[in-house]
C-alpha cells in the first residue's frame, strides 16, 4: 500500500525534515475536508507568520498527481484528497493479502513484555471481580504478541500468608477429602468463611493457623501435601473458566515462589543505606517523594507484598530480560506500585523505568458488591453460564435452526461478558448488566459478532471465488464505502496505540465504528448484483470488513462465529 503520509510531506516545502513532517500528518476528521489533514501551527514560530497565512502559501506549492489529487487551505490546516478509489483498492487488497492477521507487525521482533495479570488467590473464589485484570492482561498479551514481542503471560498466584495456615485447621477441623474434590472451591471457600465465624469466640485458632503456616515455610511434609492439594483444587478449577476465556499463561510462579528470593534485594537495600527501622518494623522511607514509608518487614520479621514483589521484579528481569513489565492490577493499588517502583529506582536497578502499572476501575453486578471472607461472591463461571444462557435463548428466538447452537452461544455469552470488561477505557468502573451486554444492536460483542457473521452471509450467498473477477473501481467510489475503509485502514494503528497506550478499548471502539460504517454501507449500497465487475469491488470490500472484524475481536480474545 502506498505509504499516504510520506507522500503528502514530500509534497510540503517546510522547514522541518521529513520525518517530523510526516508524523504530523493525521487522517482527517471529517471527510467533506480531506482524507488526510497536516496543521501548520507547529511552523508559525520557525516562519514567523500565522498558521492561516502558512497554510495558503504551503498549498499553493503543492504540486498535485495521480495519488494527491486535491489540496486545500482551511483554517491552518492543509487538508489533501487522495485518489479515493485507488486509496480504497490499497487498503482492500492490503487486507485480504494478509490472510486474516492484518494488523500485525515485527516492531517488537526482539523484544519482551511480561505480563502479570488475572493472579488468582489459591483456595479463594474466582469471581466477576477478576474479570478486568484477565480481559485486559490476555487482551494485551494478544496485542503485543501480534507486533511482534515475546510475550510472557505471568499469573502471579496468591499462594503465600497465614491464610493458608487458616484453611489448614479448618480442613483437618471440618473438612472432607472427598467432599472438596467434589465440589471443589466451594468446599474450600466454605470452610474458609467458618473459620472466620468461629475465629472470634475461639482465639487459640489463630495461634494454630499461625503454627501450621511456619510449617508451611520450613517445608514439613504434611502442610506441604495439604497446601498442594488446596493448589490444585483451585487450579483446576480456573483453568477450565480461562479455556473458555481464551485466556493463558507461561508461567503460573506465585507468592510463594519469591519466598526464598527475597534476602538478596533487601540486603542491597541495606548495603545502600535505603532501610531504616520504625517501631521495629523495616522501611525505606519515601516522603521526599511523596509518598508515606514503604513497608518490607514486620516487626516479627515477616515479609509483605512489596518485599516479595521486589524480589519478583528482580528475577523476572535476570529471568526474562523484559523491555517492559505490565502489573494489570485494580487502581485501588496505585500507591503500592508507586512505592515498590520507587524502591527498586532508589536501588540502582535503572530498569525500575519499565515497570508500568496499568491500573483499571473495579466490576460490580447491578445487585451490589461481594466479600470473600462473608462468602458474597458471584463466580466468573455462573456469570458465563448465565450470559451463554441467556445468548441461547436469544438465538433459539431469533434463529431456532441454526446449526450448531450450543457452540455460537457459547461464543457469544463469553463473548459479551469479555467485551463488558474491554470497551470502555479501563480505568472507568464497570456495572455489568447481561441484557445490555448481551443487546445485539448496542455497542456489544454481539452486534460485532453479527456483523462479521452477516458479512459470512453476503459471502456465501454470492458464491465462492465471486469475489475474484474484475472489479469496477467507480462501484466503491463513494462517502459510504469511503467512510468505511479508511476506519480499516486505521486498524494496523489502532493495534500499535492500543499497546502503546495499555488501553484495549481502542481496538474495541475501532471495531464498533467500523461495524457501524459497513452497516450504512450495506444499507446504501447494494452488493449482490447481476453486474459481476460492480458485485466483485463491493465484496472485496465486505470480505475485509469480515476479515478485520474477525481479527479485532480475536485480538480481545473473542471468537467470532460464522453463523448467527
Amino acid at each position: 500500500m502506498l505509504n499516504y503520509k510520506k507522500l503528502i510531506a514530500d509534497k510540503i516545502d517546510a522547514p522541518l525534515d521529513k520525518t517530523e513532517l510526516e508524523s504530523l500528518v493525521s487522517p482527517a476528521a471529517d471527510d467533506s475536508f480531506g482524507d488526510f489533514a497536516f496543521p501548520c501551527f507547529k511552523l508559525a514560530r520557525v516562519m514567523r507568520q500565522s498558521p492561516v497565512q502558512i497554510a495558503e502559501k504551503l498549498a499553493a506549492a503543492v504540486q498535485t498527481d495521480e495519488h494527491i489529487v486535491k489540496v486545500q487551505a482551511v483554517n491552518g490546516y492543509l487538508n489533501f484528497f487522495v485518489n479515493r478509489a485507488e486509496y480504497v483498492s490499497d487498503v482492500v487488497n492490503d487486507v485480504l493479502s494478509a490472510n486474516g492477521l492484518y494488523g500485525n507487525s515485527d516492531m517488537g521482533v526482539g523484544k519482551t513484555v511480561c505480563i502479570d495479570y488475572s493472579s488468582v488467590n489459591i483456595c479463594k473464589s474466582f469471581h466477576i471481580g477478576h474479570l478486568s485484570t484477565t480481559a485486559i492482561g490476555s487482551a494485551l498479551y494478544k496485542i503485543y504478541a501480534a507486533l511482534g514481542y515475546k510475550v510472557v503471560g505471568i499469573n502471579h498466584l496468591g499462594d503465600y500468608g497465614t491464610q493458608f495456615g487458616k484453611m489448614i485447621v479448618a480442613f483437618k477441623l471440618w473438612g472432607d477429602r472427598a467432599k472438596a474434590e467434589s465440589d471443589g472451591v466451594k468446599e474450600l471457600q466454605s470452610l474458609y468463611v467458618r473459620f472466620h465465624k468461629e475465629e472470634p469466640d475461639h482465639p487459640e485458632l489463630t495461634e494454630q493457623a499461625r503454627e501450621w503456616f511456619a510449617r508451611i515455610e520450613k517445608g514439613d511434609a504434611e502442610a506441604l501435601e495439604l497446601f498442594e492439594f488446596f493448589k490444585k483444587i483451585t487450579l483446576d478449577e480456573v483453568k477450565t473458566v480461562y479455556d473458555r476465556l481464551n485466556v493463558k499463561f507461561d508461567s503460573w510462579n506465585g507468592e510463594s515462589f519469591f519466598n526464598d528470593k527475597m534476602d538478596k534485594p533487601l540486603q542491597l537495600l541495606r548495603d545502600k543505606g535505603l532501610i531504616t527501622e520504625s517501631q521495629g518494623a523495616q522501611v525505606v522511607e519515601l516522603e521526599d517523594y511523596g509518598m508515606p514509608p514503604c513497608l518490607l518487614v514486620k516487626s516479627d520479621g515477616s515479609s509483605l507484598y512489596a518485599t516479595r514483589d521486589i524480589a519478583a521484579a528482580v528475577w523476572r528481569k535476570q529471568e526474562y530480560d523484559f523491555d517492559k513489565c505490565l502489573y494489570v492490577v485494580a487502581y485501588q493499588q496505585n500507591l503500592h506500585f508507586k512505592q515498590f517502583f520507587k524502591v527498586l529506582e532508589l536501588a540502582g536497578f535503572e530498569w525500575a523505568k519499565d515497570l508500568v502499572h496499568v491500573a483499571f476501575g473495579m466490576v460490580s453486578l447491578e445487585d451490589g458488591a461481594m466479600s470473600t471472607r462473608k462468602g458474597n461472591v458471584v463466580l466468573l463461571k455462573d456469570v458465563l453460564d448465565k450470559a451463554v444462557s441467556k445468548a441461547r435463548d436469544i438465538i433459539a428466538d431469533k434463529n431456532p435452526d441454526l446449526d450448531g447452537r450450543d457452540k455460537v452461544a457459547e461464543q457469544v455469552g463469553v463473548g459479551a461478558v469479555l467485551f463488558s470488561a474491554l470497551e470502555n477505557s479501563r480505568i472507568k468502573d464497570i456495572v455489568f448488566s447481561y441484557d445490555r451486554v448481551l443487546n445485539f444492536d448496542g455497542e456489544t460483542a454481539p452486534y460485532l459478532q453479527y456483523t462479521c457473521a452477516r458479512c459470512n452471509s453476503i459471502l456465501e450467498k454470492a458464491g465462492a471465488g465471486a469475489y475474484e473477477a474484475e472489479a469496477d473501481a467507480s462501484a466503491v467510489d463513494n462517502p459510504e464505502t469511503l467512510r468505511l475503509v479508511k476506519l480499516i485502514g486505521s486498524f494496523p494503528q489502532a493495534v500499535k496505540d492500543a499497546a502503546a497506550k495499555y488501553e484495549p478499548s481502542v481496538i474495541s471502539a475501532l471495531l464498533i465504528d467500523i461495524a457501524q460504517a459497513f452497516n450504512r454501507f450495506y444499507i446504501e449500497h447494494r452488493v449482490i448484483s447481476d453486474n459481476a465487475a460492480e458485485q466483485s469491488a463491493r465484496l472485496r470490500v465486505v470480505r475485509a470488513t469480515a476479515s478485520v472484524l474477525k481479527r479485532g475481536l480475536a485480538l480481545l480474545g473473542i471468537d467470532a462465529p460464522e453463523k448467527m
